[in-house]
Parts: C-alpha cells; structure tokens; sequence
C-alpha cells in the first residue's frame, strides 16, 4: 500500500541534520532532555515533557497533532518521583493521544484517541486500538493486540508486524514532503 503525499509549509517545520522535523507549533517542555533519534516525525500541537524526566524518541517514530507525552510518576511519602519514558524505533502514535507510559517498544501502532497509563510498559510489535485506555502499570506482551479499557484477554498480531511498522513509518517519512 503506497501512502499518498503528506504536504507541509517548510516555514511552520523545524528540521535537524539528523532529519527530525519537528513542527514550531508542538510545545517541547525541557528540550535538553528530549532525545530524538532521526527522521522522526513530531506534528502540530504535540506537548513533550522533557522538563519532569527524560525522553527519548528512537528512529523513523510518527507522533500525530494534539498529542501529550509525558513521563511517568510514582508518589512516595516524601513527594513525587518522575521516571523516563522511552519509545522505540518505528513507533506509530495517532492524534489525540495521551502517553505516560515508562516504554513503548520498538514497531509499536496507537491509535487515535488512546490513553497509556502511567508506568505502563508496552512490548515490541503491539497495536492499542483507537480510543483505548490501557490501565497504569500494564504491561502488554509483545505481537499483541489491545482495545477496550479493561485487562481482557490481548489478541495476537501476526509475524510479519515488524515489516509492516517498518514500511508505514518509513513510507509516511518519505511522503511528508514541504510543499
């Protein structure tokens, strides 16, 4: 499946020497811990917290409008503790989504509208379905497929989910052209 031509206004886009482009109009909170591996793309109204803890974004990732990464945070009895949030490479994020996960691996789909509680871990090659609420401290096992807002049962994602991550974020990277 070949993506059609995603325009944008060179003058409304940020890009790094590493291929980052990075849209002016995403608030990025603490940017010396925002780690951005290459060719990622982070669109329109997007809100990364780098101030509370590290983040770091691997390669070839797509994090879509309205957007809010945050870290994760536990609370003690002396205060609050911040922990980093990582996502993998070739990750995939719909817009409208909340993410306060500690990671995401590697080839990962969220779709539209999906909330990560805080501390969730979520393995390589997994799918959240549009508008799901994955619990805090869930961990979702790798080639699985989650929706709904409960612990039911996770369906599996077949093999072949790590090339087709790889050919969605790559093809929308080369699509997403100045216009």
């Amino acid at each position: 499946m070949e993506l059609g031509d995603v325009k944008y206004s060179r003058a409304d886009f940020i890009e790094t020497a590493s291929g980052n482009k990075v849209s002016r109009q995403s608030i990025l909170c603490g940017s010396q811990n925002i780690t951005l591996n290459g060719k990622t793309v982070i669109q329109r109204d997007c809100v990364i917290r780098g101030d509370l803890a590290n983040i770091g974004i691997g390669r070839h990732c797509v994090i879509n409008p309205n957007t809010v990464l945050r870290p994760s945070f536990k609370k003690f009895s002396k205060g609050v503790s911040f922990f980093p949030l990582h996502i993998g490479d070739h990750v995939f994020i719909e817009s409208d989504c909340v993410i306060s996960a500690a990671n995401i691996g590697s080839y990962c789909y969220i779709g539209k509208g999906s909330i990560i509680g805080r501390r969730c871990i979520i393995k390589e090659c997994c799918a959240i379905a549009e508008g799901s609420i994955v619990p805090p401290e869930t961990v979702i096992p790798p080639l699985s497929f989650f929706s709904g807002t409960t612990s039911a049962p996770y369906e599996e994602l077949p093999e072949c989910t790590k090339d087709l991550m790889i050919d969605i974020t790559k093809n929308y990277y080369q699509h997403f052209i100045p216009s």
